[in-house]
């Protein structure tokens, strides 16, 4: 045999299915049963498969869109949001949602550095709209506004059109995917059609096994990251998508409507999972549906993972995966999370996802040896095609073909991961490695703490020092001494935080998540950064 038998082999095809054949493959089966709730409205499978063809042919009649044409989003969770991601699949457009708590400037840098042809706003933000008004072709508004075209009147105009889905390859752009910008400018991954069926598929393989028809999934995040991609996976597998109908978060109406749909599964943050099960509405309403209630976003502090398995029973789902990646890298699945910490591998996020190779490395891409922390590095099909436009990233974050996560971990000798933090996150010392999750687990342990991060601050003698902020339970006031005495058996002198603050509450990402960034500017904010004295 030839041993440079792939040199004769050509690919026949690269033709892969388009997204937007999921939604219409769901209609086709399911017809009339519900397919997603929002509030007390509701819409049958094929009736979404109605709107998005509609407004995907006025995309490509009213507005010339073709394939390759980004189009930027602007939106709040809605159906809009959902329909029009199909839409746009369908004639070859690329989705780009962007975070909605964006400030207008920002999104227009969006905007101008997607290329974006076109721009569907909320009615809500007329200032968005407007920051972006020189930079794109047209803008539609979802809910009546004055300053586009309605998107509810050209679905009503096209009704009944049914375009053919455009013909895509593996490789071609379907999703824009921002990264959350917490270390400087958004970079936009794209995301491709082939790569997204491989995510969609490991999703319901790794993350939600024997879902269908029969299920309910709810939204708690923002259809524009992590939970768009989750419900793409719904609409795969023909599950409902239920849409909670208050605009901000509510714990009560989020347990009513599990109660009420019977919800199977939803994804989440682990802060967002925390205040679910420490709320009182969790012990007013029946759970028992739930069989996957995945987080991702960050780790779970072992103080949270306990309380939400009392609450909820074997029902959590770990996954840890950048939008790079889209959530493809680990997975720690209900047989995995204990309430005994003799049986849970503490810290842990699991090990690697179906088809994925996750590789601990060093500074030279070298694997490192089990137990030692090094670069958190992957290859794969979920991995992103790049970053659009941005060559000085794409060469930053690929080595030898392995993508470069950014984040730092070891992996025992089965094969479970263990995240230490993100590179950046490290501070140094008196030369000696401190990363600042070690250091909120012990502290998350303290009777009297509800939150807490972890950041290095300048120090004359030792380089960095840690510097805890705190947010106390209510109706307690620890002090930053008692804390510091009780934290002292528990970690080494060289790891103990040098300086502590308590706080009402810690700044949050919109999607939920505490970055150091945050809490580094809300300490200059309030003036208590340590000033450094010789």
């Amino acid at each position: 045999m030839r041993d440079d038998l792939s040199a004769g082999i050509t690919p026949y095809s690269t033709r892969v299915m388009n997204l937007s054949h999921f939604l219409t493959e769901s209609a086709r089966k399911l017809g009339d049963a519900t397919g997603f709730v929002w509030g007390a409205r509701t819409w049958s499978w094929a009736e979404m498969e109605l709107r998005a063809s509609a407004f995907a042919h006025a995309l490509a009649h009213d507005f010339g869109v073709t394939k390759g044409d980004r189009i930027l989003v602007q939106s709040s969770n809605c159906n809009q949001m959902l329909e029009a991601m199909f839409a746009c699949w369908r004639i070859g457009a690329v989705w780009v949602p962007a975070n909605y708590r964006l400030s207008p400037d920002d999104l227009a840098g969006l905007a101008q550095s997607s290329g974006a042809r076109g721009l569907i706003c909320g009615a809500q933000f007329p200032d968005h709209a407007a920051a972006c008004a020189d930079l794109v072709d047209f803008t539609i508004a979802i809910g009546t506004a004055g300053f586009a075209q309605d998107y509810e009147a050209l679905v009503t105009r096209h009704s009944g059109q049914n375009p053919t889905a455009v013909a895509v390859d593996r490789d071609d752009p379907a999703w824009f995917f921002f990264t959350s910008g917490t270390t400087g400018k958004p970079k936009a991954a794209v995301l491709t059609h082939g790569q997204l069926a491989f995510v969609v598929t490991n999703h319901l393989c790794d993350l939600m096994p024997d879902t269908g028809p029969d299920d309910a999934s709810l939204v708690v995040a923002p259809l524009s990251h992590g939970a768009g991609i989750h419900q793409l996976a719904q609409v795969a597998r023909g599950v409902r998508t239920i849409l909670p109908a208050g605009a901000g978060f509510d714990p009560a109406e989020i347990w009513e409507l599990v109660a009420q749909w019977r919800v199977s599964n939803m994804f989440t943050v682990p802060t967002i999972v925390k205040l679910l099960v420490e709320h009182d509405a969790v012990d007013q309403h029946d759970h028992s549906s739930l069989r996957h209630v995945v987080y991702a976003g960050a780790p779970m502090y072992r103080a949270d993972q306990l309380r939400a398995l009392q609450k909820l029973g074997p029902v959590l789902v770990q996954y840890f995966g950048l939008g790079e990646v889209t959530g493809n890298i680990t997975v720690l699945p209900p047989c995995h999370h204990h309430l005994d910490d003799g049986k849970m591998r503490i810290g842990t996020c699991g090990f690697a996802r179906t088809g994925m190779q996750v590789q601990i490395q060093d500074d030279v891409g070298a694997e490192v040896p089990f137990g030692q922390t090094g670069e958190i590095a992957v290859i794969g099909p979920a991995v992103f095609a790049g970053y659009f436009n941005n060559p000085d990233a794409n060469a930053k974050s690929f080595r030898n073909g392995w993508f470069l996560t950014g984040d730092l971990g070891h992996m025992d000798a089965q094969g479970f991961v263990y995240l230490t933090g993100r590179a950046s996150d490290m501070y140094i010392s008196g030369g000696s490695n401190i990363y600042p999750r070690e250091i909120e687990e012990k502290l998350l342990l303290h009777p009297d703490l509800l939150e807490v991060a972890v950041l290095g601050v300048p120090d004359p003698v030792w380089g960095e020092v840690g510097m805890a902020v705190c947010v106390p339970r209510e109706g307690v006031a620890p002090s930053p001494a008692s804390v510091l005495d009780w934290l002292g058996p528990k970690l080494p002198r060289y790891k103990m935080p040098r300086h502590m603050v308590f706080w009402d509450a810690l700044p949050k990402s919109g999607y939920g998540k505490v970055t150091r960034k945050m809490i580094h500017e809300e300490l200059q904010t309030r003036g208590e950064l340590p000033v450094p004295s010789a």
